[in-house]
């Protein structure tokens, strides 16, 4: 204790908090990147499963076999996945472009699954009555089905965002120069690991609180709001 309060002083100069901010910078950065461009390709890999007809039974099938893979792969065995496959084409690939392939990588097999049952939930007799109306499957879901889909996809997809800020830790591993990197690096010059990593802890708090809170905001403003498109279709009949 008295080592740590003795450090204290050294510890919380501008230079180290200057260093934590844009480390903390770089973990919010690939997360947002990766886990949105992930969001959106897994909006193509459920469209694609979900394709009907003989045809496109093997495309399914990879679809649903890429979901199944990557659902089991530990994280940081993904990590160094893309790590060796890239260099093995680009030497001078920068770590933030393989951090972000990664996370990606990782987002479209969990988010698929989040929005797969989004558009299920919604009831089938809709997608029945829009095929009646001559609607193409394109239309059907993003006019029909994604609209109604979107309070029961939205609340888990930020959730799971919120929650891999702290698996971004992982990329570490390969050198890339966010919080848990820089809390290696202070330790290393010295400095207690309680006190290094108890300040990198709550710099990971102070990044998923809000975003917690923020979803379960929007959790129950969604649901609010389906709640009272429901009243109003029973009102109707």
């Amino acid at each position: 204790m008295e080592r740590i309060l003795e450090q204290i002083p050294r510890f919380f100069t501008f230079r180290n908090m200057e260093l934590l901010l844009e480390a903390a910078g770089m973990t919010l950065a690939i997360t947002s990147v990766g886990c949105i461009i992930g969001f959106g390709l897994a909006f193509v890999l459920v469209y694609l499963r979900q394709t009907p007809g003989k045809w496109a039974a093997p495309l399914r099938f990879l679809c649903i076999a890429y979901v199944e893979i990557f659902r089991r792969i530990p994280f940081l065995v993904v990590i160094y996945l893309v790590l060796f496959f890239i260099q093995a084409f680009i030497a001078d690939a920068s770590l933030f472009t393989i951090a972000v392939i990664a996370i990606c990588t990782y987002a479209i097999a969990y988010t698929a699954e989040i929005i797969r049952g989004g558009l299920e939930s919604v009831p089938r007799e809709q997608v029945e009555a829009a095929r009646a109306m001559n609607l193409s499957r394109f239309q059907t879901t993003t006019q029909i089905v994604l609209p109604q889909a979107w309070p029961v996809i939205i609340p888990p997809a930020i959730a799971f965002a919120v929650s891999f800020i702290k698996d971004t830790a992982l990329v570490s591993q390969i050198g890339v120069f966010e919080l848990t990197f820089r809390g290696k690096e202070l330790n290393n010059q010295g400095y207690s690991g309680i006190l290094v990593f108890g300040t990198i802890a709550m710099c990971y708090f102070a990044i998923s609180y809000p975003l917690t809170r923020y979803g379960q905001h929007l959790e129950t403003r969604l649901a609010t709001s389906r709640g009272r498109r429901s009243a109003r279709k029973l009102r109707r009949t």
